[in-house]
């Protein structure tokens, strides 16, 4: 299975969305507690990816 290639600016469009979901006042609790999981995901996965920028960019000084 190919590997997807990790889309920051997509992930950074869904964090917005879901901020504005969890602030709804009609959106249920459970719905909310399944956004912040989603969140805490996508948090992570943007971490990962400009750590990996960094570490790129850091090379690119140390050639």
């Amino acid at each position: 299975m190919e590997e997807q290639k990790f889309d920051y600016s997509a992930a950074m469009a869904q964090l917005e969305a879901i901020a504005k979901k969890v602030e709804d006042p009609e959106t249920a609790l459970d719905e909310v507690d399944a956004l912040v999981s989603r969140s805490k995901e996508l948090v992570k996965q943007c971490r990962e990816y400009l750590r990996g920028v960094k570490e790129k960019i850091d090379s690119l000084d140390h050639e």
